[in-house]
């Protein structure tokens, strides 16, 4: 059960769905207790601190990813490391923390090229990306470079899901810079793949960007 409700926790996480990930997590963590299930255990904190983020508490939940990512690699695991890290990443960005989100992506992405563990690489550029252009000074030439390779390798994968979500950050960039029609042409067809999920974020995201685009 308590596997099933961690593994539970990071579908929705993926989808995020943070409100769901708060449930599934806390209910996974009384089971993980009782029976001493570790990596379960840290990964309580790293989803907890990733959706108390996503709703606002930036600071509190920065303090528990952080904690949970310590009790991770105090167990010896590795195994989905970048995609805790891309986690964390993300909400430095949030708080504002810009620098310490790209040391995080660098440090996630050294890890991809030691383990192979490749399933959440493209999602790692996309974020790097993302706070490439935060930047008091964004960078948008190096943010491109990033997001087109987040693209390329989401296609490789043939991992759709990362690709819409790659071709909506490279698409509002485009957008920003006044690139609508090219910015309508990269996006239209990857929403297009989708034949179902219309309810999920990132598939309303992209909806809400055509949207603009075709305005």
């Amino acid at each position: 059960m308590a596997r099933g409700l961690y593994w539970n926790t990071l579908l929705h996480q993926f989808r995020r769905e943070w409100h769901i990930v708060q449930d599934r997590i806390s209910a996974a963590l009384p089971l993980a207790a009782d029976h001493g299930m570790a990596i379960v255990l840290a990964v309580g904190p790293i989803m907890q601190g990733w959706a108390l983020a996503m709703q606002g508490e930036g600071t509190e939940g920065l303090r528990q990813l952080q904690q949970g990512l310590e009790a991770y690699q105090a167990t010896g695991a590795v195994f989905q490391r970048p995609h805790f890290l891309a986690m964390l990443a993300e909400v430095y960005g949030r708080v504002g923390q810009l620098a310490d989100g790209l040391s995080t992506i660098a440090e996630a992405l050294m890890l991809v090229e030691q383990t192979e563990e490749r399933y959440y690489e493209a999602e790692l550029h996309r974020l790097k990306g993302e706070l490439l252009l935060q930047q008091t000074i964004p960078d948008a030439s190096q943010a491109a470079v990033c997001l087109l390779q987040a693209l390329d390798i989401a296609r490789s994968q043939q991992a759709k899901s990362l690709e819409l979500r790659a071709a909506t950050s490279l698409a509002r960039l485009w957008q920003s810079q006044g690139k609508r029609q090219e910015a309508y042409d990269l996006l239209a067809p990857v929403y297009g793949w989708f034949t179902e999920g219309f309810n999920t974020a990132d598939v309303q995201d992209a909806k809400a960007l055509l949207d603009e685009l075709e305005g």
